[in-house]
């Protein structure tokens, strides 16, 4: 099994809340991160297959030349070092730990199609940041629910309130929605998925199909810049589905040396 949820368990959810300026409440979570050798292997695979899945990694390197570590380092993964792959490098590392918490956290089901198909490795993916669906289990379609996280994501120097900036992208979701299901819809359909290509569409048509929509903003940050006076001053307030809006901070230490730890990781153990 290629994905794991292993490095979840770090996850912790704090004690502190917070309110935005317009009343609106924030979750604080840690992501509380050990030197843990079996967690960090497994974590890097899941990881790794989100680019691109072991199964097929010999057969898109096959005619390069190159190793694994090579074909992952040079053609998937964001670069290190060349801009603007060290904050595309966050950017993903964020969405997907959000994909992480949605699935693992929140019960939903998170298709995994989002990076494997980047054609310039050092451009963040076009849509909506994360999305995912749950299904009623009573049989009743109209609670079935989809659920769009937008994230924002900052480990050095100052924040610049992650958080305002996350609610005044996510308020653009309801816009990318379509785009972003026919994209998955299509991955699957080029899979000749036809089971997870029907779960998708049953998203498509929210005036005939009505279901529960759900959106959240997260701020990415470190321990070293999280400030709770920047985030009280955010302001949900505009959004247009500001009912369905949920605020989320997940922070860390060192969390900038651990994305580039999990990206080495994930080569070398290819």
């Amino acid at each position: 099994m290629c994905f794991s949820f292993e490095h979840m368990k770090w996850l912790v959810k704090s004690n502190q809340q917070l309110k935005t300026s317009d009343g609106k409440s924030v979750d604080i979570f840690e992501f509380r991160h050990v030197k843990d050798e079996q967690t960090l292997s497994a974590w890097a695979k899941h990881f790794r297959n989100h680019y691109c899945l072991d199964s097929q990694i010999d057969s898109l390197r096959s005619g390069t030349g190159l190793s694994r570590a090579e074909y992952l380092n040079q053609i998937k993964f964001p670069d290190k070092s060349v801009a603007p792959g060290a904050s595309i490098r966050v950017g993903d590392f964020a969405e997907i730990l959000a994909a992480d918490y949605l699935e693992y956290i929140l019960k939903h089901w998170v298709p995994r199609v989002r990076y494997s198909h980047k054609t310039v490795s050092n451009e963040s993916t076009k849509g909506s940041d994360t999305i995912g669906f749950m299904f009623s289990s009573d049989g009743n379609n109209s609670k079935d629910t989809l659920t769009i996280i937008e994230s924002k994501a900052k480990y050095t120097g100052k924040h610049e309130n992650r958080l305002q900036i996350a609610i005044d992208h996510s308020d653009k979701d309801i816009l990318r929605k379509a785009e972003t299901l026919n994209a998955i819809k299509q991955r699957f359909l080029d899979k000749e998925d036809i089971y997870n290509s029907q779960r998708i569409e049953r998203f498509q048509n929210e005036a005939d199909n009505p279901y529960i929509q759900n959106f959240v903003a997260i701020a990415h940050l470190d321990n070293s810049n999280f400030t709770e006076d920047v985030i009280t001053s955010a302001n949900s307030s505009s959004h247009s589905h500001a009912d369905q809006l949920f605020l989320i901070v997940i922070k860390g230490d060192e969390m900038m040396k651990l994305v580039h730890e999990l990206y080495e990781r994930a080569a070398n153990e290819a």
